[in-house]
């Protein structure tokens, strides 16, 4: 991994390798001291009360006991990397170039599901659709008919949802299978690394949809590798995943131009194949915007996350994907 922009970051400190029997007790959660547990996870000031003002069982919030004496955190969900991957060539923390949409921070943690310690120092992937459901590199590929001034979506779309769309379709997508880029377009894509606090925070716009998908954004994690003059180089991929979001955050934004402006039939958070249907350990983000006003989330979006990884492992492209009969409901956490 390279990069066109530079940081004259030291490398990652080697990692002390547990036994893989401790590895297989906590491959789905790890039990650790309450008060100890969520002072590592937090993920800074207001963001960590918001983040556990739901009550939501996350990995990034505990899944608590009445005493609060030990907490749980589950590894988050492993999906499908998608056709529209490019190698970390962006180092950068605002990925929106010239993109029009409703402004969004992103604030991810990365913490090791063992110890809830901060993975530091890992380069961190971003990518995701424009308002118009085109992602850079592929605009060649369409999007399914974006445009055109149609009504915006209703939260009851029609069509069957169908993951990823299939190679050659005009929806613009190739499958789980990676697809060479058409073009030199970069935006809406970048690389940062994790503080000392296992953060990092990028600056976008909310993300469009595309025929058969509901709104995401992708994302991996890197480590061991090295930071250089040139990017990030070396090391392995212990995450790959994908963040979501609610659907009254989507039908909020699906009123404010260009989103307004998206013909595409949408696919909702519960029909989406890939989604896991787990709420936040499955990557549905955390947002706070203006929900007071009809257009509010114009203004801007903060979403934020905690993701819990195991750093010894590899996880990349050929992981498989949740299976398409998963449970189509999701609880009142997820949806609130």
């Amino acid at each position: 991994m390279t990069g066109n922009e530079t940081t004259n970051q030291s490398p990652e400190q080697p990692r002390n390798q547990s036994p893989a029997h401790k590895r297989d007790l906590t491959r789905r959660k790890v039990v650790v001291a309450g008060g100890a547990a969520v002072a590592a996870v937090g993920v800074g000031g207001g963001l960590a009360a918001s983040a556990f003002a739901d009550g939501a069982a996350s990995p990034g919030s505990p899944k608590g006991t009445a005493s609060g004496a030990e907490a749980c955190y589950a590894l988050t969900s492993e999906t499908t990397e998608g056709p529209y991957y490019i190698d970390a060539d962006k180092i950068r923390q605002d990925i929106t170039e010239d993109e029009e949409g409703i402004p969004l921070t992103l604030t991810l943690k990365v913490i090791d599901a063992e110890t809830c310690k901060p993975v530091r120092d890992a380069a961190v992937d971003i990518w995701h659709c424009s308002a118009l459901g085109i992602y850079s590199g592929y605009e060649a590929m369409g999007s399914g008919g974006a445009g055109g001034g149609g009504a915006p979506p209703t939260d009851s779309p029609s069509g069957t949802p169908t993951g990823e769309p299939p190679s050659g379709a005009p929806s613009g997508g190739t499958g789980g299978a990676h697809s060479e880029p058409t073009d030199d377009e970069r935006y809406l894509r970048g690389t940062w690394k994790t503080d000392r606090r296992g953060q990092v925070t990028f600056k976008s716009v909310f993300p469009g949809w595309y025929q058969g998908r509901c709104v995401h954004i992708h994302v991996k994690v890197h480590v061991d590798g090295e930071w250089t003059d040139a990017g990030y180089e070396g090391g392995h991929t212990c995450h790959t995943g994908q963040l979501f979001f609610d659907e009254k955050s989507v039908l909020a934004s699906a009123t404010v131009e260009p989103y307004s402006t998206n013909t595409t039939t949408r696919t909702t958070l519960t029909e989406d194949t890939i989604y896991p249907q787990n709420g936040h350990e499955g990557g549905l983000l955390f947002l706070e915007y203006d929900k007071k006003r009809s257009a509010g989330i114009a203004k801007g979006v903060r979403a934020h996350l905690t993701m819990s990884v195991a750093p010894d492992e590899t996880h990349d492209s050929t992981d498989t994907q949740p299976s398409a009969s998963a449970s189509a409901s999701v609880s009142a956490s997820t949806t609130s």
